[in-house]
């Protein structure tokens, strides 16, 4: 079994087992049957469509995967037809967890593989599937190493709000041991200090339709949402920022209204989605509803309406532990599911790929680049488990002084 092939770990023993760590050599390069195994792995999970919403296919399969692989496979519903995975060996309850999501956003690219160029492409090659891959080919060799101190989790609903990490964390048989967390997202392959935060809403404007050529016998939704984006534009430049993550952005990423040139519009909308660099959910919230308070009102006087509809409860900004030697670093504008996990615990975030060709036509990444990742993980895997080790060592020695 080629998980069997990389009993050379076993040099890592010392790092992962003592409090005072002992250097010891890391492997560069793959072997050629574990080079195979990530391409293949890595192929049959982008090849099947897993647009969220619809992850039953390849979470069928990966279970199966795992489960060949002599993994422990628990699938936890989060509504129906979707699961998440929670993969582990003879023990349940680890301190190490890595964890991706198996949704993409739409719509589907078939995979190819450029042998020339090595470039391996199509949807959720990059944004996530690369980090499942290669999360799972890092514990090769690692997990009885480490006592079958590893966990793998999989979950669904990432690209849409969390709801499959939401539910994870609440779930009523979550173990209750995990101490470091080492999250899968395209970072360039450097770990992340942190990322900004989020709060999404929709600006629903209404009026009273009537003919075009007697718009004052109607109220135009249209007119509405205009002035209301119009304050918006003007909010935007003093929306709280931070040295760290710059400026918070708000994005007015759909705006639709009306029905036809020749009538006044009944009905208006506007998607936004607010990336904070700084304060909290609560203060920006409380900014865009005193920033639209005047057209609302002037809207209700005419007959019409302007109403917020927040798409959840938002997050501020997420710092991340990033303290690993031998990593570069960088903060990042988009969102995760690191916040959605509750727990005290050492939150990593790490993954092969660039963030700039997610979501794309041309999502892609280099063999090379995912072969890198499983090294990495691995790398990830024992440096955090050392700093975890040296850390609750020096707690213990505070607690006897006290």
């Amino acid at each position: 079994m080629i998980f069997r092939s990389l009993a050379v770990l076993a040099l890592l023993v010392p790092i992962l087992t003592t409090a005072t760590p002992t250097a010891a050599p890391e492997l560069t390069t793959l072997d050629p049957a574990t080079s195979d195994e990530l391409l293949h792995l890595h192929r049959k999970l982008v090849e099947v469509e897993s647009i969220t919403s619809n992850e039953e296919d390849v979470g069928k399969w990966l279970s199966k995967y795992l489960r060949r692989h002599d993994w422990t496979v628990e699938t936890q519903e989060v509504s129906k037809t979707r699961y998440n995975l929670l993969a582990y060996g003879k023990k349940r309850e680890t301190t190490i967890l890595l964890t991706s999501h198996i949704d993409t956003v739409p719509p589907f690219w078939p995979y190819y593989y450029n042998k020339t160029s090595d470039i391996i492409g199509g949807r959720g090659s990059v944004d996530a599937k690369a980090s499942v891959a290669a999360q799972i080919m890092a514990t090769v060799g690692l997990k009885e190493q480490l006592q079958d101190d590893i966990s793998l989790l999989f979950v669904v609903g990432e690209e849409t709000g969390g709801d499959g990490m939401r539910a994870f964390s609440a779930w009523d048989k979550r173990p209750s041991s995990h101490e470091i967390i080492i999250f899968g997202e395209p970072t360039e392959a450097k770990l992340v200090c942190g990322h900004k935060g989020m709060l999404g809403f929709a600006l629903k404007a209404t009026g009273k339709a009537a003919h075009s050529g007697y718009p004052w016998l109607g109220v135009s939704a249209n007119d509405v949402l205009v002035e209301a984006l119009g304050e918006l534009l003007e909010l935007r430049k003093h929306l709280p920022w931070s040295e760290k993550y710059g400026n918070t952005t708000m994005n007015f990423g759909r705006i639709q209204g009306g029905v036809a040139a020749n009538v006044v519009a009944e009905t208006a909308s506007a998607n936004i989605a607010t990336r904070l660099a700084a304060g909290t959910p609560d203060v920006v919230r409380g900014l865009i509803i005193s920033a639209l308070k005047d057209v609302k009102a002037a809207a209700q006087k005419q007959g019409g309406d302007l109403d917020i509809e927040w798409a959840s409860e938002g997050y501020g900004p997420v710092d991340i532990n990033c303290n690993i030697d031998g990593f570069e670093t960088l903060t990042v504008n988009y969102g995760t599911d690191v916040p959605n996990l509750s727990g005290d615990h050492k939150r990593y975030l790490y993954g092969p790929g660039s963030i700039f060709v997610a979501h794309s036509d041309h999502e892609a990444l280099k063999r090379k680049e995912l072969e890198e990742a499983v090294l990495d993980y691995r790398r990830l895997i024992v440096k955090a488990t050392e700093v975890h080790q040296k850390q609750r060592a020096q707690q213990d020695e505070e607690q006897v002084e006290l």
